[in-house]
């Protein structure tokens, strides 16, 4: 049986599910399946009711024969927990299962995910369930690998139900021992919300304006993010009792509400992400008035991934159009489904598996395409399948090789989470990650996200010689400490406005800004403001170069030997220090004071020497992206054509086409979403 991750191969799968087809069609299924490219299935996620018909009555045989036609037919099976749909029987005797919604109303059966991880019964209930499928096919020789309920913290991440307030309650204590804690970490003076017993603190609650206790909501995302993990965990330890050596365990999607790195450290040996680029184009997403990125800004999350785990695995890939009752979309165009694939194993997939392997003639999901159509008849998806097949054969040298960055983008759990509660926060984080991703983008500058936390060494940092930290609202004196210690090794830091003028608490101390550090970045803040629609845009001066300042602007003054580079061109504070850099240690550290739009993040790119690194090798147009894998002393460029004409691209030296296997070199056309990987040896 195959597995995935070997370092030797590229990997194709899909999602089967056996309990909504004729047992008559199971061997024809894999067979076609095999006969593709298809090495392995992923089932039993939601199935829960085919091993637990009733309560305490557990039965096997239905999967047993699915495995043996598995075996039969020499396909390896990733076996999913299927705690992500409880049961009617279940959720109707044992109610408190539920989750609820923010007035306290549950949330009923009849669609998935409406559990709630916090309920004792449910928890005893998953972990019996996972206990028994582990025991009974843990050791099967057709399972390569577990998955972990299905899609943790999508549909719903918030959870109110009366077992998640007692739960916060123990998380608060746990955290703040005392209530005199808690009161003065949460600022609860403020309002009179101060609280003189345990029992009167609740998870946020239907208020006057629907808004709540900033500090609490804060603490209350971390407390879901460590129940989510929890549950995660939970299963992941029983799982280990029974897996076979090598057999795997993960789980799939980044979903937010959730420290996907800390699950992944504690519980998975990797992660895997569900890729749906052409829900770019749904037609009731607002999504589909993007300008020039549409499914490009995919590569995106697939670099949130990468920051989780360097090579990982696709649960779920786009193969045909994402539709459900509340959605529509067109069908993936001829070639689209490739440069979908390629995009995926660009930024770090040695695994690929496609959602689904045929369309659901029942249910939600009913205009959820997958390779096959309703008829089941081979069709141009299940071609394109076969020549994808080929591809991946074709390139399975590149397998086992990591994403090459120019430059890193610093994030952690703290500030993301902020700005999920902090609509100032949130409007400048939105814009500079999108500025950022299509300057890196538009530049050809391979880049990788860095998360961090107070427990993250100087060696996780020491390799980007630039690293963005957009808007690090939330600053800890360890973080602070780690930055230093970059910036003093010859690292380059840009910082932008509204810097480190919280605690982790997420109240702002009475300190000069930028907080913690203001040493690092000989910055004092006299004075901010969001820009004013009726001035449009607002620019600074550096050397003589127009430089965008969006959405907010902090004025700066420079302390010690902290030089200003730039000044703003107009408003009030015209002429005002808009952009500083420190020098400390052998690095530097630049102050903007503003967000980053896609033309303010490129000139910096450019100014400090690290746009289109590759510029020597190719001349590409804008439309393409170039992602750069690399393994020992072997590079693998990846052009990706997101659109739908032809386009040209110039080689400036004589490389290796990994799909034919020849030396090229000078002049390519790549067909409309047509995708090339080229090799260089050193």
């Amino acid at each position: 049986m195959e597995k995935i991750l070997k370092s030797d191969k590229i990997l194709l799968g899909t999602c089967y599910y056996p309990e909504h087809w004729d047992r008559g069609l199971w061997q024809d299924d894999l067979l076609r399946m095999k006969k593709n490219g298809i090495a392995a299935v992923r089932v039993a996620e939601f199935a829960w009711n085919k091993f637990e018909p009733v309560e305490e009555q557990y039965a096997f045989d239905f999967f047993d024969d699915f495995l043996k036609a598995a075996a039969e037919t020499d396909m390896s099976v990733i076996f999913c927990t299927p705690t992500a749909t409880p049961p009617a029987w279940l959720t109707y005797r044992y109610p408190e299962v539920l989750n609820a919604d923010i007035n306290g109303v549950p949330i009923h059966h009849g669609e998935r995910r409406h559990y709630n991880y916090n309920s004792p019964i449910y928890r005893r209930f998953s972990a019996i369930i996972t206990e028994k499928i582990a025991e009974h096919y843990g050791r099967h020789p057709c399972i390569i690998g577990w998955q972990i309920d299905n899609e943790i913290n999508c549909e719903i991440s918030e959870f109110y139900s009366e077992s998640d307030t007692l739960a916060f309650r123990e998380f608060l204590k746990k955290k703040y021992q005392t209530l005199d804690n808690l009161n003065t970490a949460w600022g609860t003076v403020f309002w009179n919300q101060t609280y003189t017993a345990w029992d009167e603190v609740f998870v946020p609650r239907k208020t006057a304006s629907n808004s709540h206790n900033p500090h609490l909501a804060l603490d209350y995302y971390r407390f879901v993010s460590e129940s989510a993990r929890s549950f995660v965990k939970l299963q992941s330890d029983i799982l280990r009792k029974y897996i076979k050596n090598g057999d795997f365990i993960t789980t799939n999607g980044i979903f937010v509400n959730l420290d996907s790195h800390r699950m992944t450290a504690e519980s998975l040996d990797f992660v895997t992400y569900d890729s749906y680029p052409d829900s770019a184009y749904c037609l009731n997403m607002d999504s589909v008035h993007s300008d020039d990125f549409n499914d490009r800004k995919w590569s995106r999350h697939l670099s949130e991934v990468r920051s989780i785990s360097k090579v990982f695995g696709i649960m779920e890939q786009q193969s045909g159009s994402p539709g459900n009752t509340r959605m529509e979309a067109p069908q993936p165009r001829p070639g689209q489904m490739t440069l979908w694939t390629m995009q995926s194993i660009a930024h770090g997939a040695d695994y690929v598996s496609f959602f689904r392997w045929r369309t659901c003639v029942m249910g939600t999901e009913i205009n959820w395409h997958g390779i096959l159509d309703y008829s089941n008849r081979d069709n141009r998806r299940l071609a394109e399948l076969a020549a994808i097949h080929q591809k991946t054969q074709a390139i399975s040298c590149l397998a086992g090789s990591v994403y090459e960055a120019a430059f890193g983008v610093l994030k952690d759990y703290d500030n993301v989470w902020d700005a999920r509660l902090d609509v100032w926060h949130r409007r400048l984080d939105e814009a500079s990650e999108a500025g950022i991703f299509r300057a890196a983008q538009l530049t050809h500058t391979p880049f990788d996200y860095v998360y961090i936390d107070d427990f993250t060494g100087p060696e996780a940092l020491s390799k980007y010689p630039v690293l963005f930290y957009p808007h690090a609202v939330i600053m800890t004196e360890k973080r602070a400490g780690l930055l230093e210690k970059y910036v003093e090794a010859g690292g380059i830091l840009i910082l932008g406005c509204r810097t480190a003028y919280k605690d982790s608490t997420g109240k702002c101390p009475m300190v000069k800004l930028p907080g913690l550090l203001q040493n690092l970045s000989g910055v004092d803040v006299t004075e901010y403001t969001f820009t004013a629609a009726d001035e449009g845009m607002i620019t600074v001066d550096w050397d003589g170069t127009e430089l965008e300042a969006p959405v907010f602007n902090d004025v700066l003054e420079p302390l010690g030997n902290a030089r200003v580079l730039g000044r703003y061109t107009k408003s009030y504070y015209v002429f005002s220090p808009a952009f500083i850099v420190n020098e400390y240690g052998k690095g530097k550290v630049y102050y903007f004071g503003a967000s980053f739009s896609r033309q303010g993040a490129r000139v910096f790119l450019e100014k400090l020497g690290i746009a289109d690194p590759y510029r020597d090798l190719f001349e590409l147009p804008e439309c393409c992206e170039l992602a750069v894998r690399k393994k020992d002393k072997e590079r693998f460029f990846f052009i990706l054509n997101y659109t739908k004409d032809a386009i040209c691209i110039t080689l400036k030296t004589e490389m290796t086409d990994l799909y034919s296997g020849c030396r090229v070199s000078g002049a390519i056309e790549l067909p409309a979403y047509g995708t090339g990987v080229y090799q260089i040896k050193e």
